[in-house]
């Protein structure tokens, strides 16, 4: 599917009321980051590219995986096979079963939500499965999946965020988007979105105007209007 055009509305600072949650997956939901981030290191290495792990998890947290490939490529001047991206999936898929979590708070913050929700992902849906699964979060996310795959836009395009904001049925100037990664961050900016980025507190100097930082999920009750969900 093409990327549909789309106008971004302007948030109002005056009416800041939340009415629907846009989680990202990865680093939000589930924590698979580093997971991640180590298993391209180990697959990227055997073509000749070398990446030391912080700079791999920096580089390619919440970035597409098609850039990805191309950033191992030009690192490695190779050319990757073509079954390279299922191989390297297909590792994540193992490595997960046995060493994913779900990031502390998410799911009593999703269980104690009384408004619209989605997970929102720059992954295919396939991978979101897995992951919830395992993190014993899909059920909560049934009918929930937004796949950049099936919408054909990927962050940092907002593109992705305002196909969420349609299928909940409500503006973006009245969703908030918890993100993780610099790209997902930027893209619920553009959308107009009120963006809450739950980044380390080394990382909170560097947010964007309007973004306000948290360092665990227990902090977006008060704003989420979760009474009951555990400090």
């Amino acid at each position: 599917m093409l990327a549909e055009e789309h106008e971004v509305v302007p948030r109002n600072d005056d009416e800041r009321r939340i009415d629907a949650v846009l989680f990202d997956c990865d680093g939000v939901l589930v924590d698979s980051e580093r997971v991640a981030a180590e298993c391209i290191v180990e697959f990227a290495a055997r073509f000749g590219a070398r990446f030391e792990f912080d700079e791999a998890l920096e580089r390619f947290t919440g970035a597409r995986m098609a850039d990805n490939l191309r950033d191992i490529e030009e690192r490695g001047k190779c050319k990757l096979p073509d079954d390279f991206e299922d191989r390297l999936r297909s590792h994540m898929a193992v490595q997960f079963e046995t060493r994913l979590r779900p990031i502390d708070g998410a799911a009593a913050l999703v269980e104690a939500l009384d408004l619209p929700y989605c997970v929102v992902s720059n992954g295919p849906r396939s991978k979101m499965e897995i992951t919830l699964r395992i993190a014993g979060l899909l059920e909560k996310f049934a009918g929930r999946i937004v796949s950049a795959y099936e919408v054909g836009v990927w962050k940092p395009d907002p593109g992705l965020f305002l196909h969420a904001a349609r299928m909940l049925g409500t503006p973006p100037e009245r969703c908030a988007v918890v993100e993780d990664s610099d790209y997902g961050i930027a893209a619920g900016v553009a959308a107009g979105m009120q963006v809450f980025a739950l980044v380390p507190k080394a990382r909170t100097h560097s947010m964007p105007d309007g973004v306000v930082a948290v360092s665990s999920l227990g902090e977006l009750r008060e704003p989420f209007r979760c009474p009951e969900f555990p400090h």
